[in-house]
């Protein structure tokens, strides 16, 4: 969902196909432990629905990824899960940073809100704290955050709809619909219920995390251990999007210097840069596809010079 508004940029500069995947626990797909977010899991998870959707002969891939889901790209990319890899994208995820992140999550998650009252005050909530600075981005990801739970002062049910939001929920607020037949993207509408009914029949409606994320924190180390010394060891072409050069770690910065991949640092953005400057993350992967000779460009495309 956090990829909606850039696929519709990047769709309108260049010709791609964009698959935008629901990690296990994150979305409608279950699975038989939807509670492994190991690292090894969630990359074989990618390289199995791509050879799902592909077969034995997939197209060209540059695999993108932000945040955790850039640590995931990265191990793609280096186990050589797909075949057909011709490029990695990270956006700003950097060992260094990350671990040391890590001590404080515990922390900022509790301090954030555990429900919400209705959708548009987990947006609301979603802009006014910092996460999404994109207000448009932020009214579809946000949503694809949340489910709706029900109850009638229920303690235990109210317990479990907080802890345990399960991945396919039967009061889920949104629904997916594919573009056209040349691009598949992963966005959605917001389907907002009527609560008349709801609140006719005694019931309190509020809206919960899908995933609690406080209960991962064991898969956490493993997502970010080695990473940049993983990510220079990959043998595609490289892009790293960073929101200010401070996130760089020293094997980074060396392997900057010595040209082993592209750097593009978007300043006046948050850590959700493809959230917050959709249009110009949107340029930038264009600009690669292009410098590799795996795409064309729509209309008269003019492509930025590279920042660093």
């Amino acid at each position: 969902m956090t990829w909606s508004v850039f696929t519709k940029s990047v769709t309108g500069i260049c010709h791609c196909q964009v698959l935008a995947i629901d990690l296990r626990g994150h979305g409608d797909t279950t699975t038989e432990n939807d509670s492994d977010l190991s690292v090894d899991t969630l990359s074989k998870d990618v390289g199995d629905i791509v050879k799902e959707m592909y077969g034995d002969f997939p197209p060209s891939i540059i695999i993108m990824g932000h945040s955790m889901g850039g640590a995931i790209a990265v191990h793609v990319a280096v186990q050589k899960l797909l075949p057909s890899l011709a490029g990695l994208a990270v956006i700003d995820v950097v060992e260094g940073t990350a671990m040391e992140a890590l001590s404080s999550m515990q922390s900022f998650l509790r301090g954030r809100p555990s429900s919400f009252q209705s959708v548009e005050q987990g947006i609301e909530w979603c802009v006014r704290s910092g996460q999404v600075h994109n207000v448009e981005s932020a009214r579809i990801s946000m949503v694809g955050q949340l489910v709706r739970c029900s109850n009638k002062h229920d303690s235990e049910t109210d317990r479990n709809c907080s802890t345990s939001p399960a991945p396919s929920h039967s009061c889920e607020t949104i629904s997916e619909e594919s573009e056209d037949t040349t691009t598949i993207a992963n966005t959605s509408t917001a389907v907002l219920h009527d609560e008349t009914d709801a609140q006719q029949q005694g019931v309190q409606e509020r809206f919960t995390w899908r995933i609690d994320l406080s209960k991962t924190d064991q898969f956490w180390e493993g997502w970010f251990k080695d990473l940049s010394s993983l990510f220079l060891s990959c043998p595609a072409a490289k892009l790293l999007i960073i929101a200010g050069v401070d996130r760089l770690d020293k094997d980074l910065v060396i392997g900057q210097m010595q040209g082993k991949f592209q750097m593009e640092v978007l300043p006046r953005c948050g850590h959700c840069v493809h959230e917050d400057a959709p249009d110009k993350v949107a340029e930038v992967l264009a600009t690669f596809l292009l410098r590799l000779k795996l795409t064309t460009a729509k209309e008269n495309f003019l492509r930025p010079m590279p920042s660093c």
